[in-house]
């Protein structure tokens, strides 16, 4: 691979790419060197672009939907042809394993492409309302407009295609947009902001500004921004919501999801997939699995073959293909996850795997006979620990993955049809997953969850619809 050298990366503000605000450094958290330079955008700065964003706004919700298209059908060619550059660069500023960070990239393009097309597919209806012979000769027509300015916050964990899950349909509805990327990976949406630039969109349409929290806050109440998109934690998310004002809100946040293996599971295919679910990027993604209820009957044979395959799983360098498990984000997130899992051992579950964190490198750990209102079970652990637990049947494991604050996906592993429909009536989620974990999320889908999970849904469409509002225009035919 090539090696990319440190550098000063300038934000992308208003149209123009600028070297303002306060400086911030990059570093790679698996090695901790400098990957490169960039800014933090300040009051100023936000202020600048969301006049901005207001101003061209009146152009965006005019451009033509073939316009809207071109643009985000240049940007997914641009990720196409630069993928290779941007999984390492992804790689290097978040500690994403690259395997990872190539699906990442792929999607991102997946991402930007399906919103071209839903571009062309912003439809509307024709409806009769001569319901009573009052309303005879009343027809009505109900098209869709876009909202407006749109305030987006994007989290670390997938700092490319989370936030093009926010950029993209923003675009493709005809709104302008000021995201906050993550300011610990903020590079590679500077660097779609080139592929952004390269378009024949509305100067000021997109800002991409890395900001503080004091900053990002500013964005979140403020009223000439008619929609809010946050993906991130719970806590924040709802206060935000509380903060935001009479503004649109949708929330994507955390879980703590789970999966049901059944007797009639593959369990080869189930161990390998929730092994892949539980320990992805070091299990910071929330949908990641941490909860895993086996039916009794084949219980002891699941719990040693996920063992088998965890303890292969290979830490290490997150650019060696290799390697399963990347460091975590930062010191904090090892110490908080240790001392979770602490609670738990000294409350009487069992480490069937698992050891002491070495830098940000934490153990894959598997846990056993963890008490349910543990911190580790109840939260969102956010790292690489998943708990098991044994279960009477079916219907005991759907009552465990409802008992929980969250409900975001949850994967069923059975090949009975009567329990795959039973699931789909009775699991309190936003997504039930079969034969997959609730870590699997594919880009064109409707994503988001219910309870503390959040509110709204993602994927393109879906977005799009929250991005746009139902105006009605009704005909009175004289008789």
């Amino acid at each position: 691979m090539t090696t990319v050298a440190a550098e000063s990366v300038p934000i992308y503000l208003a149209g123009e790419f600028v070297r303002a605000g306060t400086p911030l450094e990059i570093r790679n958290p698996a090695t901790g060197e400098l990957v490169a330079s960039t800014w933090q955008a300040g009051p100023d700065e936000l202020e600048h672009a969301t006049q901005a964003a207001v101003s061209a706004f009146a152009l965006t919700r005019r451009m033509a939907s073939y316009e809207r298209r071109d643009a985000l059908a240049h940007v997914a060619d641009r990720i196409v042809a630069d993928a290779d550059e941007l999984a390492e660069l992804l790689t290097r500023e978040s500690g994403k394993p690259i395997r990872d960070a190539r699906g990442e990239v792929a999607r991102a393009a997946l991402t930007f492409r399906t919103a071209a097309e839903e571009a062309l597919r912003i439809n509307g209806e024709w409806m009769p309302l001569d319901w009573t012979a009052a309303n005879r000769g009343r027809s009505g027509i109900v098209r869709r407009f876009p909202i407006g300015p749109v305030a987006a916050i994007s989290p670390f964990n997938f700092p490319l295609n989370l936030a093009a899950h926010k950029v993209a349909p923003a675009i493709a509805a005809g709104c302008s947009i000021v995201l906050k990327p993550p300011s610990k990976d903020p590079l590679v949406m500077l660097r779609i902001a080139q592929y952004l630039d390269e378009t024949h969109l509305p100067k000021g349409a997109v800002s991409i500004l890395p900001m503080d929290r004091p900053t990002g806050d500013r964005m979140v109440a403020d009223d000439r921004f008619k929609l809010l998109s946050f993906t991130g934690s719970p806590s924040v998310g709802w206060k935000m919501k509380a903060e935001a004002g009479k503004k649109k809100v949708v929330l994507e946040l955390g879980g703590n999801a789970g999966a049901i293996v059944d007797e009639t599971a593959d369990l080869d295919w189930a161990v390998a997939r929730l092994a892949t679910g539980a320990f992805a990027y070091a299990g910071q993604v929330c949908i990641s699995v941490q909860r895993i209820y086996v039916v009794a009957s084949i219980y002891a044979e699941f719990e040693r073959r996920f063992v088998e395959k965890v303890r292969a799983l290979k830490t290490g360098d997150p650019l060696d293909p290799a390697t399963d498990l990347g460091p975590m984000v930062d010191a904090k997130a090892v110490a908080r996850t240790h001392e979770w899992v602490q609670e738990a051992l000294q409350r009487g579950a069992r480490a069937l795997v698992g050891g002491d964190p070495e830098g940000l490198f934490y153990p894959p750990t598997v846990l056993v006979d963890v008490p349910k209102d543990a911190r580790v079970c109840g939260e969102e652990v956010f790292a690489p620990v998943v708990n098991l637990f044994g279960v009477a049947d079916f219907a005991a494991a759907i009552a465990e993955i409802n008992d929980s604050q969250f409900g975001l996906q949850c994967g069923v592993f059975t090949n009975d049809l009567e329990r795959t429909l039973l699931a789909h009536d009775e699991l309190e989620v936003g997504g039930v997953i079969v034969n997959d974990v609730p870590t699997w999320r594919t880009d064109a889908m409707p994503y988001g969850g219910v309870k503390d999970s959040g509110i709204g849904r993602e994927g393109l469409r879906w977005s799009i619809e929250d991005m746009t509002e139902p105006r009605l225009l009704a005909f009175a035919r004289p008789l």
